[in-house]
């Protein structure tokens, strides 16, 4: 069972070996149709000489903060939900991402100067936090797609942690979340406390939601509960002991941010991670209508999308959150703004096909949703 658990795994990550490196160094692209993505991405990696890679998977000293733009194809060129890696360098704007603009911020002026250009009418920020096994460059066009497929409404923040984004190094990856916590947390105060932002929304994938969930409760407990700006945290496959998420979330003070969970029981990268932990369930992996989750996500007031119906281009069906079109449509239009999507009868909810479970009726209990393929 293990050989062919980390055999799946392995496959999986074969899948993104081919990738070129270096792709972070700008590029004129000017095509007509094309999007533009400018992110804010501060890291706590350590960085390189090399302009096409810019951070490693080392630990850095302190935060870094860099303002990079990256070009999407026009639509008719390239498929929602996925990253139109380059081929080969220097990309085709035309059909592949590319970089058009990287801008080192070194102080905070020019960190709030990037937030008041790019802060829209909602005032909302969206910060994202990857998981295990990313690059820093994986990260940030993986983030660009997730902002431009969803058509969010914010200004788009990545934390990217150091991670080798090798198989083999689940462990450093972990202990650079635990290396990470009080950077991300600084992150998530200078957003919350700053006076043009109207409110801010966290989304990790994986490895990621240890992260977060990790800062969110050591800022509960130096203040008391959460910044009262931060009203929705979004965890898509998370990595986390059940066990241990509970006691985390216990620990996040009153009142807490609105907890949205994506899980897939077929999630084959979690099931590698149990093995490893000590076969305790993993919270991204969890069937929501099954007692004792069901009773706990409703008393909590959590919502979860089930998404194990939904099929995906990846193997370990652990990106789904990110690669289905509909999905991302509906971060863009509903939970990154904090909507509610039980009984949802809107385009969005037609188009899932989504059927509110047990007690999702009852207000402020949980919202078990079966995403259905169309």
């Amino acid at each position: 069972m293990h050989l062919v658990a980390v055999f799946s795994l392995c496959m999986g990550v074969l899948g993104c070996a081919g990738l070129p490196k270096g792709v972070l160094t700008p590029v004129q692209a000017i095509v007509p149709g094309s999007s533009r993505v400018n992110l804010l991405v501060a890291t706590t990696r350590a960085p390189t000489s090399d302009p096409g890679v810019l951070f490693s998977g080392e630990r850095g000293q302190g935060l870094q903060t860099t303002e990079i733009t990256v070009s999407i194809p026009p639509e008719e060129n390239r498929q929602v939900g996925q990253v139109q890696w380059p081929k080969r360098l220097p990309p085709d704007p035309s059909t592949e991402f590319a970089t058009t603009k990287v801008k080192t911020l070194s102080d905070l002026s020019e960190i709030r100067g990037w937030l008041n250009q790019h802060l829209p009418h909602s005032r909302r920020v969206l910060i994202f936090v990857h998981g295990f096994n990313n690059r820093y460059e994986e990260a940030v066009y993986r983030f660009a797609q997730i902002v431009h497929d969803s058509h969010a409404d914010v200004a788009p923040i990545l934390f990217t942690w150091p991670s080798r984004a090798n198989v083999l190094d689940y462990a450093y990856d972990r202990e650079s979340t635990n290396y990470s916590r009080t950077q991300l947390e600084e992150v998530l105060r200078r957003a919350a406390q700053d006076p043009s932002v109207g409110d801010v929304t966290v989304m990790a994938h994986s490895m990621g939601s240890w992260l977060v969930t990790e800062a969110l409760r050591q800022m509960a407990i130096r203040d008391g509960r959460v910044a009262p700006k931060i009203r929705n945290v979004i965890l898509a496959s998370p990595d986390l002991d059940i066990d241990v998420f509970r006691r985390q979330s216990q620990e996040l003070g009153l009142p807490r941010p609105k907890l949205t969970l994506f899980v897939s029981q077929d999630d084959q990268a979690l099931s590698v991670s149990r093995l490893i932990g000590g076969d305790v369930d993993r919270l991204g992996q969890i069937n929501p209508a099954v007692e004792p989750y069901r009773a706990e996500l409703e008393r909590a007031g959590v919502t979860v999308l089930d998404l194990t119906a939904l099929k995906s281009g990846d193997p370990l069906n652990h990106g789904k959150f990110a690669e289905s079109p509909e999905v991302v449509r509906l971060l863009g239009e509903r939970l990154v703004a904090g909507q509610t999507i039980s009984g949802d009868k809107t385009s969005v909810g037609n188009r899932l096909e989504a059927v509110a479970a047990g007690a999702a009726q009852t207000v402020g209990s949980a919202a078990s949703l079966l995403i259905q393929p169309r």
